[in-house]
């Protein structure tokens, strides 16, 4: 790669099924979250390369008492982030709720609380489109099989401008069935351009469809339909779902994910132009490009979204998501300890987070209060130093890799006091853990924990007590889960008993390449 090119993944790392926008000099991205608060993650950029994150646009996931357990497949799926009447507009399909909206002045907020713009079952990637020429304004989504029997077509509908409802019922505008060889059409993204209303949709699935176009004069269609991105005979499979955008110079580029097993769905980004026939050419001739020239934007500085975190004064920085919603800040005080809440903030650096008691500390795949992030896209080493300051039996900290199976490494109180290191795992079938190998002693009850994530996301663990590091069982392949990717983690439990269970601190979080 030379100074004047990008390689793709440009993030490489699960930010599933992005979207962008550009207002001014400046990009903006949102990406799928799921069951993880908080939601909605916000990026932004100068030159569609060098990404930060600068927030998230949901703080909780609603209804609050639905996402008090982890639901790691669902929640946020799919959003459309959008630039209008000086507002920026988010829309999400739930699966199990249906259409949501929020707006906002700025990119950082504040953001007005959720509003339940179509309810229903199994509507999923929704986005809206203002029509600057009409001012009318619509929505189109996809649906869910899984939620609603249906897949494989798009619906549309005429919309209020001010985003609060819809016009009409709804129509179906595409149908994925009526064309030969098309399957799983969903994740549309709505434009107008040259005169025509544009469609950009994936098919085929995640893992190995394409990247379709469909234009129509009218909203409602009919629409007719091409293959603008495919894998051919590149490595990437199934280039799917994303956003277009063009710079203030009117390059028009276009990012999308590509679907890497446990590493999740990491972004590319495509040059797009138009070709003389009208139609979007997308990549090499419509192939994905692996290197390709930069977009002729100024230069940035290099940067990705952050991993390495001090926990100054016991708060986490952005990149970190729980596995559920937590609980408010006046629920814990009404426990009557002086530790409220699951990651109480102090004097001192370092992650403080309280051992909280559950009846499934087996089973780190039901624990809410697992603080996560996503898992590199390259070979990397995770590191963390933990010190357990509690003095209840049972109760533990660790590091962990978290998806339809599990492995952690960490600390855990015996019942007779001592503290000893345990090396956990889980299978995707299993119930609850067992050891990955035997428990030894930790006498001043602190460890500095390692992760190696190799090539396919094989990981091997580590320890170091003070007499230099131990390797820990066998190599343990990470997984996902059906849509997301494994993720990294951070927790502290104990079983369920009387009274504050005690606490456990984290520092020096580092990840770093191989």
């Amino acid at each position: 790669m030379t100074s004047g090119t990008y390689r793709n993944p440009i993030l490489n790392a699960d930010w599933s099924d992005p979207d962008v926008v550009r207002v001014g000099d400046d990009f903006y991205l949102t990406a799928s979250s799921f069951g993880r608060v908080p939601g909605l993650p916000l990026l932004h950029s100068r030159d569609l390369i060098n990404w930060t994150l600068v927030g998230h646009a949901l703080d909780r996931l609603e209804p609050a008492g639905a996402f008090a357990t982890p639901r790691h497949d669902c929640g946020v799926w799919a959003p459309s982030l959008r630039y209008h009447d000086e507002r920026f507009w988010i829309f999400w399909g739930d699966p199990d709720q249906g259409v949501f909206q929020i707006n906002a002045p700025q990119i950082r907020g504040p953001w007005t609380r959720p509003h339940l713009l179509k309810a229903g079952k199994g509507l999923i990637d929704p986005c809206p489109l203002w029509d600057d020429e009409t001012g009318e304004a619509y929505l189109v989504h996809a649906w869910a099989k899984s939620r609603s029997g249906v897949k494989n077509r798009l619906t549309g509908h005429r919309m209020r401008p001010d985003g609060t409802g819809l016009l009409d019922e709804g129509k179906v505008i595409v149908d994925g069935d009526r064309i030969p060889g098309w399957f799983t059409l969903e994740g549309p993204k709505l434009y107008r351009h040259d005169g025509w209303f544009w469609i950009l949709a994936p098919a085929g699935g995640v893992e190995t469809g394409w990247q379709g176009a469909f234009r129509s004069r009218g909203f409602f269609g009919p629409y007719e339909e091409r293959i603008v991105l495919e894998q051919k005979d590149t490595d990437v499979n199934g280039p799917h779902q994303g956003g277009w955008v063009r710079t203030p110079s009117g390059e028009d580029w276009f990012l999308h994910f590509q679907q890497r097993g446990a590493y999740g769905r990491v972004v590319h980004l495509q040059p797009m132009r138009w070709g003389p026939d009208g139609w979007p050419v997308l990549g090499d001739d419509g192939a994905p490009v692996a290197e390709h020239r930069r977009p002729a934007l100024p230069p940035q500085p290099p940067s990705v979204p952050a991993t390495d975190d001090d926990f100054p004064g016991g708060r986490y920085g952005r990149q970190w998501q729980w596995t559920a919603n937590p609980p408010p800040l006046s629920a814990s005080l009404e426990r009557g300890h002086p530790h409220a809440g699951w990651a109480p903030q102090h004097s001192g650096d370092g992650l403080r987070l309280t051992c909280v008691r559950s009846t499934d500390t087996h089973d780190l795949r039901k624990l809410p209060n697992l603080l996560t992030q996503r898992l590199p896209g390259v070979p990397s080493a995770a590191e963390v130093e933990l010190r357990l300051h509690s003095e209840e039996p049972g109760a533990r900290a660790g590091l962990a890799v978290l998806g339809d199976a599990f492995s952690w490494i960490g600390l855990q109180r015996g019942a007779d006091g001592t503290v000893h290191l345990v090396h956990r795992f889980a299978e995707g079938v299993a119930e609850r853990e067992r050891d990955a190998a035997h428990p030894c002693l930790a006498p001043e009850g602190r460890v500095r924990l390692r992760i190696e994530i190799g090539a396919g996301a094989r990981c091997r663990f580590s320890y170091d007590l003070g007499d230099g590091a131990v390797p820990s069982g066998p190599v343990f392949a990470a997984t996902p889960w059906r849509w997301v990717g494994a993720l990294l983690g951070l927790f502290a439990s104990a079983p369920v008993g009387p009274g504050h269970a005690g606490a456990a601190t984290f520092t020096q979080f580092r990840i770093t390449d191989l």
